[in-house]
């Protein structure tokens, strides 16, 4: 028989729930439903995350959505044979409500519990894609405040071939946008904003692009759109779109680059890009158009399932459970990790 997941996702700003059915032996799992409730207008007069706010409304948030997820999927709680959660990395807080909601519910029902790297199940995320991945591939994670490239041979077979040593891409896209004048979230709509300008019309840096390994570093550039800007003045307001693009560029002809040498160094013929900056139009056009020509294979997460969302914690906990690499278990006493290296799973 199938079993069902229920996962819940509250490591940030995102409120996510999902149920996944799990076939017997080794078919992929498969998504029933899921609901997300994003907190951005609730944080955009802020100009970011407010970590207490945002606690308090994944506490207002996490049971409405459960129901409406049990309620499309046709289910009903007891039908939830494993009750999974994000325990790290993230804001304190907010994985708390998550792991408590989770971990008492699981007590409830008598049903065992699973705490979930939130990188993993963004790591994971394609699998619940039309067009599923197969391992071995080389993975491109860039979620919010992480970029790294990864050797993924299996669930729980990870080794980190490069990763950013200060503001990761997402960062780079927020803050940019910040210098800019654009309101939060600033990464998206930079990336809009970008589609008007002319990726040409500023000469911006592209840190690490030659430096022979597979790290990344994008603060320089985030201090060369605060000169750029400070140098247009009063012009910058006609010129935004152009100063846009041109950081859009920078940052996207870095990940391209390096993810190409790291398919190269590894032998592979199949990449992952996963996490908020996978939904990147000029990320994927430029990424496909080169990996078509050397004959790899790319694959995302549906669009919607880009950013943060249950989805992909309930994804991850199921095939974490099938390849054997963790047992869920009856122990409802819980803590969290906000640092947490993805690399340190097994």
């Amino acid at each position: 028989m199938s079993s069902l997941i229920l996962g819940f996702e509250s490591s940030c700003d995102e409120t996510g729930v999902a149920l996944v059915r799990v076939p017997d032996g080794a078919g992929v799992p498969t998504l029933l439903s899921h609901a997300l409730h994003s907190q951005i207008e609730m944080h955009r007069a802020y100009g970011g995350v407010v970590p207490e706010l945002a606690s308090r409304d994944h506490i207002r948030r996490v049971l409405p959505l459960t129901e409406h997820v049990l309620e499309e999927a046709g289910a009903n709680l007891c039908d939830v044979d494993v009750v999974a959660f994000t325990r790290g990395p993230g804001l304190a807080g907010a994985l708390l409500v998550g792991a408590g909601v989770a971990c008492s519910m699981a007590a409830a029902l008598d049903r065992p519990v699973l705490g979930v790297h939130h990188l993993e199940g963004h790591l994971l995320s394609p699998f619940l894609s039309a067009d599923p991945p197969q391992f071995p591939f080389v993975a491109l994670l860039v979620s919010g405040g992480h970029t790294q490239l990864m050797r993924v041979d299996g669930v729980g077979r990870y080794e980190i071939l490069g990763e950013t040593i200060d503001d990761a891409a997402g960062e780079a896209f927020d803050k940019s946008a910040k210098l800019m004048g654009l309101p939060y979230p600033g990464g998206p709509v930079l990336s809009r904003l970008a589609q008007s300008g002319d990726p040409k019309a500023f000469k911006l840096p592209r840190p690490l692009l030659h430096s022979g390994d597979l790290d990344f570093s994008f603060a320089g550039l985030k201090t060369a759109v605060l000169t750029q800007a400070r140098k247009l003045g009063d012009a910058l307001q006609e010129r935004k779109a152009d100063l846009a693009a041109s950081t859009q560029a920078a940052i996207v002809e870095v990940l391209v680059k390096k993810t190409l040498a790291a398919l190269e160094r590894t032998g592979m013929k199949r990449v992952v890009v996963a996490g908020g900056v996978g939904a990147n139009r000029l990320l994927r056009e430029q990424l496909d158009s080169a990996c078509e020509k050397r004959g790899i294979r790319v694959h995302y997460p549906e669009m919607h399932l880009c950013t943060d969302n249950g989805a992909m914690i309930a994804m991850a906990a199921a095939m974490r459970l099938q390849a054997g690499r963790e047992t869920a278990n009856k122990e409802y006493a819980f803590d969290v990790k906000p640092r947490w290296p993805l690399d340190s799973l097994r």
